[in-house]
């Protein structure tokens, strides 16, 4: 009795910490959803106002189809970052791919060494590497080019997308493997048309979760890209914070522009890269 009034008593410091927790959380991204829809009279307004007054959409189409040299910047960020992510997915998933197969199922001299070698490097500090890779990409003139971002995200993103493809292959079957392998199959066959197949949801998975990091860096393109031509969205947006007139409104609707692609993708894609990652761990 008196242990089931502890864990009664526990329960309203519980959901005390909870409710904290969620406040925390989502009172920022709830204010700049709130201040995007005012215009910027109301935005500078006190007492502020914690819903939009009236609401409107007119920030949301000046960045859409609106002239300015803020909306033009905008736009130029949002192309930026849907390519550098979408390329540089592409690129990680595949790599990563081939290297899984090959760690699970071929068998060459120092397979394991090399495999722990490439997951080793995931404790390394990220940062870390800032200055070495800025150098590197400063001597081969990929500065302010696609190519040196989407490189730096392979390189970063490529130990963790080949290690969920691995843990995901080593679950497969063999015996389909070697059944085809039997009927003559080559091992890119085995791997095309029977190993993909059977490993789609861990492909799926990966490709989410590396296009989801790579949206969400930031430091390492403000670093390696200086020029709007290169820049994603992210450094865009704090670019713009640097001026004498802040148009809070303006920005705001950049910012929720920014986390719609990465929230759609998490709420709607959530079921896929669980039911993948878990199906690769049990199976």
């Amino acid at each position: 009795m008196a242990r089931r009034a502890l864990m009664t008593s526990r329960h309203p410091v519980r959901w005390f910490g909870v409710a904290f927790i969620l406040l925390w959380s989502l009172f920022p991204l709830y204010w700049v959803v709130n201040v995007s829809f005012q215009t910027d009279a109301e935005v500078g307004s006190k007492p502020a106002h914690y819903l939009p007054p009236h609401p409107t959409l007119a920030n949301y189409k000046a960045l859409l189809s609106g002239a300015g040299d803020i909306p033009d910047q905008v736009r130029q960020g949002t192309f930026n970052i849907v390519v550098e992510c979408t390329v540089s997915t592409v690129i990680t998933v595949v790599v990563a791919t081939l290297a899984a197969y090959a760690f699970a199922r071929m068998t060459f001299r120092g397979r394991d060494l090399l495999f722990y070698g490439v997951l080793a490097t995931m404790a390394l500090p990220a940062y870390a590497t800032l200055i070495p890779l800025y150098r590197l990409m400063s001597t081969a003139g990929l500065v302010n080019t696609y190519t040196g971002i989407i490189l730096v995200y392979v390189s970063g993103f490529l130990p963790l997308a080949t290690w969920i493809m691995h843990n995901y292959m080593v679950s497969l079957p063999v015996a389909l493997e070697e059944a085809a392998s039997v009927d003559g199959a080559s091992r890119m066959q085995v791997l095309t048309r029977i190993v993909l197949p059977l490993a789609m949801p861990g492909v799926v998975s990966t490709a989410i979760i590396t296009f989801l990091f790579a949206w969400g860096q930031f430091l390492f393109p403000l670093v390696l890209s200086s020029d709007i031509s290169t820049q994603p969205l992210t450094v865009v947006i704090t670019a713009l914070q640097g001026r004498h007139e802040v148009p809070y409104a303006l920005l705001s609707a950049a910012g929720v522009l920014a986390i719609t692609v990465p929230a759609a993708i998490a709420v709607a894609l959530n079921r896929y890269v669980v039911n993948g990652l878990l199906a690769g761990s049990v199976k």
